[in-house]
């Protein structure tokens, strides 16, 4: 690690934003409590890459994912809260009070809050890697602009993958739908819309074997993709021009390993009805340990419920 420049002590710390974030800063700010948020790589997370949001309570004709977290985030601001635009590297629940590094400052806080969020799944394959920023993209509202009259292909078959397929529709040609099952798990109203958009068409029991692509002039482009039936085991090779992936979430929680508990595929434990981590004065809100709801008004609902159960926790402490 480089040398450590400064060093700042804070009642409370949050690691992350988002919805869960920055609630729970507004809650600890508004108690007089001076949090700090560590808005990473992300700031603002998952939802500044989310186009229209139209089921937050209080936005009647919806709004854009980028716009609510600058909203939440100024609201948090108001009270005190400080955003901070580095990533937490190292943290240090051993002592108190516990030590939060980023890679060139140090921090201590009395009590921390994790809100590190979840990141999307990727194909893990070569080709994917390859073709990644020149085809290959896991956002569709950063990308979608550039796919102007062309192909695209949607690899997943949850709400996620039929809204970015009808998101997709602004910009393509065609979009496709690829699922490597035979049943979608989107909800009904999600997969019926995009069934009706005349745009989108679908293929079950596929996946993704290769990205294909060329380079010339020292440029790589996404040409098309080989799929393999899981019925089967046949390939064909279909020609497009995109390809976003769709298939889910993993929870940022690598900086924790070992240090909180956490499920067998990484969503932080917290203690029934509470956001109490095993650690006393370590909590945990947002989808960094929901894997049933993930919702936008979810989050912030255990963000409210951490920054409670932080204030609550110092209070018997002095």
């Amino acid at each position: 690690m480089s040398e450590i420049k400064n060093s700042t002590h804070h009642r409370v710390a949050i690691i992350g934003s988002g919805p869960a974030g920055f609630t729970a800063a507004l809650y600890t700010g508004r108690a007089n409590l001076n949090p700090v948020i560590f808005e990473g790589m992300q700031p603002g997370g998952q939802l500044t890459i989310t186009t229209e949001v139209e089921n937050y309570p209080g936005h009647e004709n919806g709004i854009q994912g980028p716009v609510l977290m600058d909203l939440m985030r100024k609201q948090a601001q108001r009270f005190g809260a400080e955003s901070v635009y580095k990533e937490v590297t190292e943290v240090d629940f051993s002592k108190h009070p516990f030590t939060i590094k980023t890679y060139d400052s140090v921090h201590t806080a009395d009590a921390v809050i994790v809100a590190t969020g979840a990141s999307a799944k990727l194909l893990n394959i070569e080709s994917e890697s390859k073709y990644m920023g020149y085809g290959v993209s896991a956002c569709a509202t950063c990308d979608g602009f550039f796919f102007k009259g062309l192909k695209i292909m949607v690899v997943g078959g949850g709400d996620t993958a039929m809204e970015e397929a009808n998101y997709l529709t602004k910009f393509a040609s065609e979009v496709t739908v690829v699922h490597r099952r035979g049943e979608f798990r989107a909800s009904k109203i999600m997969l019926l819309r995009a069934q009706k958009n005349h745009k989108i068409r679908f293929m079950t029991n596929k996946v993704v074997k290769e990205v294909l692509g060329k380079e010339e002039d020292g440029r790589k482009t996404m040409t098309g993709v080989i799929l393999q039936d899981t019925v089967d085991n046949s390939c064909q090779k279909i020609d497009v021009d995109g390809l976003f992936m769709a298939i889910g979430h993993k929870p940022n929680t690598d900086l924790f390993k070992g240090v909180l508990d956490m499920d067998e595929t990484g969503y932080l434990k917290v203690k029934e009805g509470s956001t109490y981590t095993n650690i006393p004065g370590v909590f945990a809100a947002g989808d960094v340990a929901d894997k049933v709801y993930r919702q936008a008004i979810t989050a912030a609902g255990s963000g409210c419920m951490a920054a409670i159960d932080v204030e609550r926790w110092l209070e018997h402490q002095s």
